[in-house]
Order: structure tokens, then sequence, then C-alpha cells
């Protein structure tokens, strides 16, 4: 019998009508376009993807903060667009978020205990403000954050960044979610402190047990969180997903055209290793605007294989050895680059 997964979207899509061009011409931006996944109980999915692929609105589609425009959203099998009032209330107490800017999160005017406290008594997870000060507290000891008295009485501008960081933590933990999904959540910190808020974030979901959707563009950032609590990788490219692997085999052998470009690009401190990889000429480093109706596939514009099936049909998310990978030409180019060194 195979297992109801967590969180599903199938066929999600979700379009939004923005004027663009000289004359404000009404189009459609497809920030999210005909995406299928799942996540199951206690599985941790790492999207990656470049900066306005769409990452941040499909973690609102799932959280249900957004509605779709076509497509659904299950949560342990029920479309959560057809949840009564009650039910759907119990889901958003499951699913949370971890935002990428803790600062904007937060009342700046109110106390941490103050931000805390009212999720924690609408929900019925404390009985009045006693409890909830009492498990405030021990959520921040939880955190890290002690003496937790000392916090739970400051304002949002007399915390550091990290120290914001592990309070939003601690505040999505205390609803008792079985879903979060972290969107970027310590891109605004300093590199010395991401490792740290990474550990705290996998060691806490051996405790709590629930799932995590990691939301990074950063591929180092997105291989220690799934190297570390395990888990798959899935790459973003103009609101699809076009591979998904497990663990980080995705960068350590991509297959897609875009991923290779991709892993290509980041850094290594090696200057031998750095020598040996070339970045795949592209044939445009211009990434095309979402208003854009591409035919085919979408990286057909930039992909240096193109072929004439490339923008006349879509390519299906297929599987392709251990991953899926949506690409015509995918088991060619695996085959061809079987002996390269991509290694970070």
């Amino acid at each position: 019998m195979t297992e109801t997964p967590l969180i599903e979207a199938k066929n999600l899509s979700k379009f939004f009508t923005v004027s663009a061009g000289l004359f404000k011409e009404k189009r459609i931006l497809r920030a999210v376009d005909e995406v299928s996944f799942a996540i199951k109980e206690g599985e941790n999915v790492a999207l990656v993807g470049e900066s306005g692929c769409g990452k941040s609105t499909l973690g609102k589609l799932l959280l249900g903060l957004l509605t779709p425009t076509s497509g659904s959203v299950l949560y342990r099998g029920k479309d959560i667009w057809s949840m009564s009032k009650r039910e759907f209330r119990e889901f958003r107490r499951k699913a949370q978020i971890i935002h990428q800017d803790p600062y904007s999160s937060i009342n700046p005017v109110r106390t941490i205990f103050q931000s805390m406290a009212p999720a924690m008594i609408q929900h019925k997870i404390v009985r009045n403000k006693k409890e909830a000060f009492e498990r405030a507290a021990e959520l921040l000891r939880l955190v890290g954050l002690t003496p937790p008295e000392d916090f739970l009485s400051r304002y949002p501008s007399r915390m550091s960044g990290g120290q914001m960081q592990r309070i939003i933590l601690a505040r999505a933990l205390s609803v008792n979610p079985e879903f979060i999904v972290a969107d970027e959540a310590v891109s605004m910190l300093d590199a010395c402190l991401r490792i740290g808020v990474l550990d705290l974030m996998l060691d806490l979901q051996k405790k709590i047990k629930y799932s995590y959707l990691f939301i990074t563009h950063d591929f180092a950032i997105a291989r220690y969180f799934v190297k570390k609590g395990g888990g798959k990788i899935m790459v973003m490219y103009l609101g699809k997903i076009i591979e998904v692997g497990e663990g980080d085999s995705v960068i350590q052998k991509p297959i897609h055209p875009y991923t290779q470009a991709l892993v290509a690009a980041i850094p290594v401190p090696d200057p031998k290793i750095a020598r040996k990889r070339e970045l795949p000429r592209l044939k445009s480093l211009d990434i095309p605007r979402l208003t854009e109706a591409i035919p085919g596939c979408k990286f057909n514009t930039r992909c240096p294989y193109a072929e004439k099936i490339c923008e006349e049909k879509i390519p299906e998310l297929r599987e392709v050895k251990d991953r899926l990978v949506a690409c015509h030409f995918a088991e060619n180019f695996m085959n061809i680059h079987a002996n390269f060194n991509w290694i970070i």
C-alpha cells in the first residue's frame, strides 16, 4: 500500500496579470507552471533556483497563502481548498513558514513574548498567558536563547539577526507544525552563522519530527542541508521543476543542461578543479522574463544543445536513472558528463 504524502502538489500553477512594456500592456506572468511533486512525513526537500524563478510563490501555494490558478495542493490526500473552515484552520496551524527577513515578520512594537503568545492561545496549545509564557520560555531554551526570560521581554530591535532567526523558528514550532517552509531562511545571516542555524533546524527536526521545504538560491547551502538532514534536491527554472534527485546527487552529477550550468558556475577553492571545469557555453546569459511565452522547453532559448523538438514540445519530468529530469535528451547528457569532475 502506497503511503499518502504529507503535502502534494498536482499540476500546480499560479499566474499573475501584470502591466509590462512602454504602453503598460496586460501580460500573464507564469510564476509557477504545472508543477507536481510530493513531500512525505519527516522528509526534507531543498528547492534551488535563481531569484525570480517562482520558488517563494510555490512555497506560499503549498501553505495556502496563495490560491492556485489551476491544479491542487493536497494535505494528507485532501485538497486544502475543498476543506471546511475548521479543517483549513487546522491545516494552517500544521503548515508554518520561516521568512527570509525575520525583522519584517514580527511586529516591531511588540515584545517577543507578545508576538509568540497569540498563536499558541488561539490554537489552544495553551490555556492562558501564564502557560504561553512557560511554553515560549521552553522553546527559547530549545533554540539556544538563554535565559529565555531576558529575550521574551525584548523588542526585535534589540535582537541580532541570528537571534531573530532563532526566534522565528521557535515561533513556528510553538503551534506544533508538521510542515515548515523555510524561505531563504539563512540568506540574510553572516556566513559564520549560517551553518549554526542550519544545524539547529535539523537537530530540532529530529526531536520534533516535521517536514521541510527548504528554499534557497545557494547550491552549497542546499547540499549541506540534504547531506546532514537527508532528503532530495529539486531544481526550478522559470516556474518549472526541471530536475529532482536524492541527496546531493543532483549537484555531484547534474544531468539537465541548466543544472550543469548552475553547478559549473559555483566557485571552488581548488584551482586545479576550477581549471578543469568549464562553464557550458549558453546561447544567452540573459534569463527570459516570466511574461514571455516560450514554446517547448523553457530553457531552449539558452541551452547550447537545443534542437527543433526542444522548441516545439514541452519535456516531461521523467525518470532517468536515479532521478527525475525534464529534458528530451537527458540520457545523452548523462553519458557525456559521466566522467566530468563536478565535485564541490
